[in-house]
């Protein structure tokens, strides 16, 4: 069996190489390194897939969720509520900016914010909530977004693992991941659905204010070039990385239909296994799979995973300590330990999912994981 990985990048790179090495040595070409058509070009075509207005680009997903946050006008000591099972970044920019994040639980089955865990954590200090579309689906959006206006709530989505992803709501109307908040944010870390080569991010909002002072604020406060109106930041997508997500923006669709035939299959080998719980897929988002994240009973989670390593086969734990009880984090913990997030930590695990796994892997590691369980 070859080395198996969690994304396998190479073989994905390959498979697109000519593609992307043309559209990189055109940049270089260009000498168009900041800015430029490249940039310009990819913010459209993904306007496009979003059907969003406004796609602003950045440095990073940490940096989009700040910027976002900035726009919003939030006021120090302004309290902003995010799921205590995601990763660190979320949370980490709601500090950074002298806002408290007030750390909730999650749903057990998609591991997101729900709108009644929103409702119960609003007080007359919380002006924005960052539910985060964990693992490839959305949260519940139609409810949280009703539950948000009626208390005059900001909603900033965190889509760095969804990207793709369609949510309907009630009347049947379909809208993009990251799309149906006040402000949506994604990475284009490489490893993510839709992945750089390097660090990059994006902003998107239907609101042309919003628009106006996200691109300012990340362009150090200035809307006409020396002017600055506003305190910002430099926070910007480079022109090579630009020019590599053009060419995987065309394939997206299909990397999603890829990383969901994956779970399909892992699904149905793992259908008939007690102790193991597959993921949840929620009626009112399709799931786009950034990972394939098992529950693990009986407390056998640690000797699963060590017994794939043994047999070459990598896995890993998202998230092993709940924000809480970091460090750094735990000034904002209220006393009140988040059982379902307590459970998560425990027993989740996430197997190699990615757009170019081959039936032999896949039954190499469904095998594994039975025969463990057979044992």
């Amino acid at each position: 069996m070859n080395d198996i990985q969690m994304v396998d990048l190479k073989k994905q790179y390959l498979n697109i190489k000519d593609e992307v090495d043309e559209a990189v040595l055109d940049c270089i070409s260009s000498t168009r390194y900041i800015g430029g058509p490249k940039v310009e070009g990819f913010k459209r075509d993904l306007e496009s897939f979003l059907d969003v207005k406004h796609v602003i680009p950045c440095a990073n997903g940490t940096d989009a969720l700040q910027i976002a946050l900035m726009a919003l006008g939030l006021k120090p000591g302004d309290e902003v509520i995010v799921p205590s099972f995601t990763y660190v970044a979320t949370a980490e920019v709601i500090a950074l900016l002298r806002l408290k994040p007030i750390m909730v639980d999650v749903d057990p089955d998609s591991f997101c914010i729900t709108p009644q865990i929103f409702e119960s954590a609003i007080n007359p200090k919380v002006k924005a909530v960052v539910p985060v579309h964990l693992f490839g689906q959305c949260a519940d959006m139609g409810g949280i977004m009703e539950i948000a206006s009626a208390h005059g709530i900001k909603v900033v989505e965190d889509n760095a693992q969804a990207i793709g992803a369609y949510f309907t709501d009630s009347s049947g109307q379909r809208k993009r991941a990251g799309t149906i908040g006040d402000i949506g944010c994604t990475s284009f870390f490489p490893s993510k659905n839709l992945g750089c080569f390097g660090d990059g991010g994006a902003m998107f909002t239907n609101d042309d204010e919003l628009a106006t002072s996200l691109k300012m604020i990340a362009n150090h406060g200035q809307e006409i070039k020396y002017y600055h109106s506003v305190v910002g930041c430099n926070s910007r997508l480079d022109a090579i990385q630009a020019a590599v997500l053009g060419i995987k923006l065309k394939h997206l669709k299909k990397y999603s239909e890829a990383r969901i035939s994956v779970a399909d299959y892992y699904d149905a080998a793992f259908k008939d296994i007690q102790e193991l719980t597959t993921p949840y897929r929620s009626p009112f988002s399709t799931h786009v799979f950034h990972q394939y994240t098992l529950k693990v009973a009986g407390g056998k989670r640690d000797a699963l995973r060590q017994f794939l390593q043994e047999k070459g086969i990598p896995s890993m734990i998202y998230y092993p300590v709940p924000l809480y009880k970091q460090k750094a984090y735990a000034q904002f913990f209220n006393g009140n330990e988040l059982p379902v997030t307590e459970a998560l930590s425990d027993s989740v695990l996430s197997l190699p999912i990615h757009t170019e796994m081959d039936e032999d892997t896949l039954v190499y590691i469904t095998g594994a994981v039975r025969d463990f369980f057979s044992a």
